[in-house]
């Protein structure tokens, strides 16, 4: 009923753009005739609430479910008793607050089932794994169609290590959601954090970390509806979300999907604060010519205790880690 493979050749025929990081970007992504479809499908129009427990409740007869998600807690009592009393809690050290995610997994309009088969098949997802050079074999493929209420937020991060590729598409209900507060941020490092990345370059062991909001620079948000952007992660794909808006009214909804390395390299994670050199490394050395060889000597007699503990046994005898350390 539904021929959707002419987004397939969006992608194929698509150009990189390069800032603040190597992606794909893509206006008008479905045909109007389909968007209009998707937006005011009864499970993606927004329940009529006037309270976070009638809205939870109205995204559950639509066939949502509260799922586990990064920058979210799925404890429905915890949620609303943070939401309704101030905002005062939040789920990790560089963040303010928390969400609630929600994935679609009742379908009662043909047009949402068949754009979630198809975001979930072989054809779509070999299509985004040839065009960043990854073996599908490799992966596995996760996604859905998803919903997330105010407070939902991801500091500056580029991902984890095990993540190949990521897409989003914004299918918002509402026509003013582009002046909204909940849209992706795409960003690069500030001039004094670059040293991060480069440690990252330097350390494929060690997985990537979220940051705080002040060691990233926003470039751009994707906050166009019926939008795509995709990448795959590297140690520059920094983005972030920090959603303040009125749920009650309508909610940041998206297809969401990854392909996900089966193996995972990564031995262990330095958190952020063993990473917060900025005190006693000065980015212009790390910018004249040091490379990553000699920001590894730089740092070594200064680096925190709480990194050192980190990486503790991460590498080989003749690893950065043992050696200099």
């Amino acid at each position: 009923q539904y021929d959707l493979s002419y987004l397939i050749k969006k992608i194929e025929e698509s150009d990189f753009q390069v800032t603040p990081f190597r992606h794909i970007y893509i206006e008008n992504f479905f045909s109007q005739q389909h968007f209009n479809e998707i937006v005011q499908s009864n499970e993606i129009k927004s329940p009529e609430a006037s309270s976070d427990a009638e809205l939870i409740d109205g995204l559950y007869d639509s066939g949502f479910k509260i799922i586990n998600f990064p920058g979210c807690v799925t404890d429905r009592k915890k949620y609303i008793g943070w939401h309704e009393n101030g905002k005062r809690v939040s789920h990790h050290s560089t963040c303010e607050g928390f969400g609630m995610a929600f994935r679609l997994f009742t379908f009662s309009s043909p047009i949402l089932k068949a754009v979630n088969e198809f975001i979930m098949g072989e054809d779509f997802n070999n299509t985004i794994a040839k065009k960043f050079g990854i073996k599908i074999s490799d992966c596995s493929i996760d996604g859905g169609i998803q919903k997330y209420l105010d407070g939902y937020e991801i500091s500056p991060h580029p991902d984890l290590r095990k993540k190949a590729a990521t897409f989003m598409v914004n299918i918002n209900p509402d026509p003013s959601s582009e002046k909204m507060n909940h849209h992706t941020h795409y960003m690069h490092f500030d001039e004094s954090k670059e040293y991060v990345k480069k440690f990252w370059q330097g350390n494929p062991k060690i997985d990537r970390a979220w940051v705080p909001w002040d060691w990233a620079v926003t470039e751009k948000q994707q906050n166009k509806n019926n939008s795509i952007v995709l990448f795959s992660p590297s140690d520059d794909t920094l983005h972030a979300v920090k959603a303040d808006y009125d749920h009650l009214k309508t909610q940041r909804t998206q297809l969401y999907g990854n392909l996900w390395y089966k193996e995972d390299k990564a031995l262990g994670k330095v958190e952020w604060e063993g990473l917060d050199l900025a005190g006693a490394i000065s980015h212009k050395a790390i910018n004249n010519g040091f490379g990553v060889g000699g920001v590894r000597r730089l740092v070594s007699g200064i680096l925190p205790r709480t990194f050192k503990k980190s990486v503790k046994g991460f590498f080989a005898k003749d690893d950065i880690g043992r050696r200099d350390y």
